[in-house]
Parts: C-alpha cells; structure tokens; sequence
C-alpha cells in the first residue's frame, strides 16, 4: 500500500542476479502444528527447492526473507537472514513480524463476511448506511455497496481527495500518518466517482479503508483493530498480527527498507483496513490453510461461514482473471484457480497465495519496498506454481 499509481509487485520482472542463498535446514509441521523432523516432502522436487531459493534473493536490499509452504497437510517455514542490516541484529523466525500493507485488506473481506454471516450486515448493504450521518457522498456515491467496495467495483480512485498534497513532505517514509479519519470521510464529498458503481474494476485504498468504517459503524465499535481481532483474529488463534507498530512480547519484528534505508514504522491512521496490519509468515500460512480447509478448521461457526465466502468467485475478468472479495483469482492452464494478494509499505513487501484444487499454499514476506529490479511479488507467485501436486 504505497500512494502511488502503480501496484505493488509488477509481473515480469527478471529475478535478479546474486549470490544465491543457502536453503537452511528447516523444521516442518503439518496442519495441526505437530512436528515432524525436515521438510522433506515440501521441499522433495528440484523446482520447488529451487523456486523457493530464487525467492529468497528475489528482494535486493532486505536483510531477511521469511517463507511458509503449505502442501498435502505438510507446512514448513523458512526463515532467511536478520531483522535488521547490522551484523548483531536478531535472527528472523517464522514469527518475525512485518508490515503487510495491502495484505491488510484480505482480513477485513473476512470480518466483512463473518459480520455477514452473523446477521448485522448484507453484503449488498449501501455503504451510506453504515457511515455517520453527517458524511456527504459523491454524486453516484448512495449505490455503492460493500460488495462494490470489497471488489474494487465502487468507482472510488485510488485513493482519497487531497491525500497526495498533504502526503508529499513524508512521501518517502510515512506517507499516510497525517491522514486521519476525519480527513478521510471529508474526502468522500469532494471525490469523483471515474466508473458508476459496479461497472468497472478499479484498484482502490480509498474504497477498501472506507469498508472498515463502514464494518465499524454496523457493529458500533470505534476501533479496526479491536473488532478485527475479536471477529477474526482470536478466534483462528493469529497471535502475531495487530496495528501495533511494535510486536507481542516474545517475538520480533522486521525493519523496513528502501534503497537499503531504513524507515520508520509505517502509520495508517485514516485508513487501517486497508493497510496497516504486521503479521508473521506463521500466522499467515495459518490463514491460508484455514482457507483451504474451512470445514475443518475450529473456529465458530460465522466464521467457517465467512472463510467459505471469501473465497467465492464474484466477478470475471479477461485474461484468465476473477476476483472473490478483496482476493485476485488466476486460473491456471489446468483448470484450477490461484488466489493470490499482494502489499507493500515504504519499507517491507508481503505475498499470500493458495490454491483449492491442489490444496496449496505460500505466504512470503521481506523487509524492503518494492522497487524496480525487485521481482519478489513475481518469484513467490511461481514458487506458489510449482507446489502443485
């Protein structure tokens, strides 16, 4: 999540040349966190160990990269390098925390169909009827939906009115930090909409940061964070991931970098559900293996619903390409379908992908931005590829 117009994570970008990591001796688990010794059925085919090996070189200026690979009821994690560039730096561990950015959005398209499936709110819902009153729309703005927010449908830009301005003195370090809440309802009355509602795919902060106020005023909370990890978060036992900017006690976290610099601790403050979550490569395998399986997965029963919905495809695209809420679809030449989110701050970049047919999963994440030369986004998505059975 980075205001500018591109998205993170471009594909096509050569991996870059360098020295190639060591793959270190990693331990593996299966789905209930049992060990079991090496990671040798995840890691058993020469493409997979080499896939994963490009990964970790893939983020030229991150000290350290942290991967977890879910395959046929087997995970392992993967933890490469230190949680800063000084020599004495804390060694990273699979619960070694980084921002995520945009990763941040696929938790709020599940608190927004766990309140869904909880009954205090449709998914068809006008998004005017759960803003304060006094927030004024764009024209066109009283048919977007949650659903229109949750599929970049809404015709919302980018992101809010006047946030660029304001932005330009932290544009390299923390460009949001000054955005608050209230500059962020305001924005919505001098915004234009560019597609009608539902006519137009169109990557959107804005729209997704205002489907967090608007799951906040259903429920009639006041606080992202708090709803998010009491809906979501406790209840699939996701330990390492808050808003926080410094982590849990017993864990640590990652400093961001960019252009082998590092920067301060990104800050989201008018829009957190569209950015402003740290997570552990631990507690995201865990998310996506409670996709694959939700049937299977011990959470309350809203919840199994809303892992069920998330995953629904909602729109199709050309080019081989569908959304389901928030998640971008890809199908693949045989037949199935990868899920796949990417998201960036100024300092770290995160990947997520699984895949349902084959029962296959990757999460990824490094301590620096996406620049150009850096094909992180691309290398996890392949390495996502060659874990089919």
């Amino acid at each position: 999540m980075t205001p500018t117009p591109a998205h993170p994570g471009a594909d096509g970008l050569p991996v870059p040349a360098g020295p190639t990591p060591r793959l270190p001796h990693l331990a593996e688990d299966d789905a209930q966190g049992r060990h079991h010794g090496e990671a040798g059925p995840l890691l058993d085919s020469a493409g997979v160990r080499q896939a994963v090996t490009s990964l970790l070189s893939a983020a030229p200026g991150a000290s350290t990269v942290v991967v977890g690979l879910h395959r046929a009821g087997h995970r392992a994690l993967i933890a490469h390098g230190r949680t800063t560039t000084h020599h004495d730096a804390a060694p990273s561990t699979p619960a070694t925390r980084f921002e995520i950015g945009s990763l941040t959005k696929p938790f709020t398209a599940l608190l927004l169909a766990e309140q869904a499936a909880s009954g205090v709110l449709d998914l068809n819902d006008p998004l005017c009827r759960h803003l304060p009153a006094h927030v004024l729309l764009p024209p066109g703005g009283h048919a977007i939906t949650l659903t229109h927010l949750a599929t970049h449908t809404s015709g919302l830009p980018r992101l809010p009115p006047g946030l660029l301005c304001q932005a330009l003195p932290a544009l390299f370090t923390n460009p949001y930090a000054g955005f608050t809440t209230d500059h962020v309802l305001r924005a919505l009355a001098r915004t234009r909409l560019h597609a009608p509602p539902g006519t137009r795919v169109r990557y959107s902060n804005f729209g997704v940061g205002l489907l967090g106020h608007a799951l906040l005023g259903a429920a009639g909370a006041t606080d992202y964070a708090a709803l998010l990890h009491d809906r979501v978060l406790a209840p699939l036992r996701l330990h390492d991931i808050n808003c926080e900017p410094t982590p849990p006690a017993g864990t640590t976290q990652a400093t961001g970098y960019w252009h082998r610099r590092p920067r301060p601790p990104f800050h989201v403050p008018g829009l957190p559900a569209a950015g402003a979550l740290r997570a552990s490569a631990r507690d995201l395998l865990t998310l996506s293996e409670a996709l694959l399986a939700p049937r299977t997965t011990s959470v309350p029963p809203t919840l199994r619903t809303a892992l069920k919905e998330v995953r629904r495809p909602r729109l199709r695209l050309r080019d081989n390409r569908g959304m389901a809420l928030v998640w971008n679809i890809r199908t693949r030449p045989d037949g199935t379908r990868i899920y796949h989110h990417a998201g960036a701050t100024r300092g770290c970049i995160a990947f997520a992908g699984f895949n349902l047919q084959h029962g296959t999963a990757l999460v990824a994440l490094a301590n620096t931005a996406p620049t150009l030369g850096n094909a992180f986004i691309q290398a996890a998505y392949t390495a996502l590829i060659t874990l089919q059975p």
